[in-house]
């Protein structure tokens, strides 16, 4: 089988996958529901039970919509930051996004009590948290930016986004240092990532975002095959750098930043499904390894949540603990096989 046949396969493989991993997420939870009542109850229909059509459409077709933006948002950043700094260790968070957006919160949690009783009642609030978060991605967005437009070294740009990460994650620090236990509390239910507590409204928002940060991503696939081998061969071939470089970069912001408003801080997916990609579908071509991880992004999102929910137990586990706990030992199991494979 040639490698065009191949990955048609792959790709109607994870295409069917995924539209199944859908429909098993909103089954699967404390309560399961049979799939026969989510068909219909999506269909414009009305489920036998009204308990059930009220699960499926307010709680668990958000929280599925949700892990399929922030599977695929995550994956193509991560993508975009490993070609672009051309290290397989950078992931969506590399820029310093996740730690402006955690010093945003820390803010709104560690530091509400010291505020008028009327403010710390807004900022507490859910809506009041994803502004806090977005303000402090976007700081340190704006500071990256500055940043790159002035430098001409790549990697330079990488430990700039490394120092901003090493600040805002000490300001929290000393935050924490003097915060109460409940204080404490609510930040790190924050920090262990969240799928189900959005609304229709923000779903829309998140929507929008990931899907600006995927278009401007799409149009970068091209320069990326080009930067594969180095800046200096891309910049023989025509190719604006500079210009390239801050549609990535302004890209993978657009991208974390929202996911993390609304979702948290969650791990692994990004840095781990491009390399996942990559081992599935051997190839480097960005034609290929943007849609295979697009699919695959929202695929193990998807299984990272079902997972989280240990079905008929009533019990959910932090995404972010799934997400680490489930994803690395499958990436060194991938790595390692390869290496087999090749010896």
């Amino acid at each position: 089988m040639n490698n065009q046949k191949r990955n048609t396969v792959l790709f109607f493989l994870l295409t069917l996958g995924l539209i199944v991993l859908f429909f098993v997420n909103i089954s699967f939870g404390s309560i399961t529901i049979p799939f026969k009542e989510i068909y219909t109850s999506l269909t414009g229909g009305q489920a036998s039970k009204s308990t059930w059509e009220y699960i499926i459409i307010n709680y668990r077709l958000p929280k599925a919509i949700t892990a399929v933006l922030v599977g695929m948002g995550l994956s193509i950043s991560g993508l975009l930051m490993q070609t672009l700094f051309r290290n397989p260790l950078a992931g969506p968070y590399v820029l310093g996004l996740s730690s402006g957006a955690s010093l945003g919160v820390a803010f709104v949690f560690l530091g509400a009590g010291v505020l008028p009783p009327f403010l710390s009642t807004v900022l507490l609030s859910s809506y009041g948290v994803v502004l806090a978060s977005t303000v402090g991605s976007s700081i340190v967005l704006l500071a990256v930016l500055a940043v790159s437009y002035r430098l001409r070294d790549t990697m330079a740009i990488l430990i700039v986004g490394l120092m901003f990460g090493s600040f805002t994650s000490a300001i929290v620090g000393v935050l924490a240092y003097f915060s109460s236990a409940e204080q404490l509390q609510k930040f790190t239910f924050w920090s262990m990532g969240s799928l189900g507590n959005l609304s229709w409204s923000s779903i829309v928002v998140l929507t929008v975002c990931v899907a600006i940060g995927l278009l401007l991503s799409v149009f970068s696939i091209k320069p990326l095959n080009a930067l594969l081998l180095g800046e200096n061969y891309a910049r023989s071939l025509g190719l604006n750098f500079k210009k390239t470089r801050l549609i990535i970069i302004f890209a993978t912001s657009i991208l974390a930043g929202s996911i993390t408003a609304y979702a948290g801080p969650i791990a692994f997916i990004g840095l781990a499904v491009p390399h996942i990609a990559k081992l599935v579908f051997q190839t480097s071509n960005h034609s290929v390894l943007y849609w295979s991880t697009l699919l695959l992004g929202a695929s193990i999102m998807l299984i990272c949540d079902i997972i989280s929910e240990l079905p008929g137990l009533g019990i959910t586990l932090p995404i972010n603990a799934v997400t680490s706990i489930i994803g690395a030992p499958v990436v060194i199991w991938l790595l390692v096989r390869k290496r087999k494979m090749i010896a």
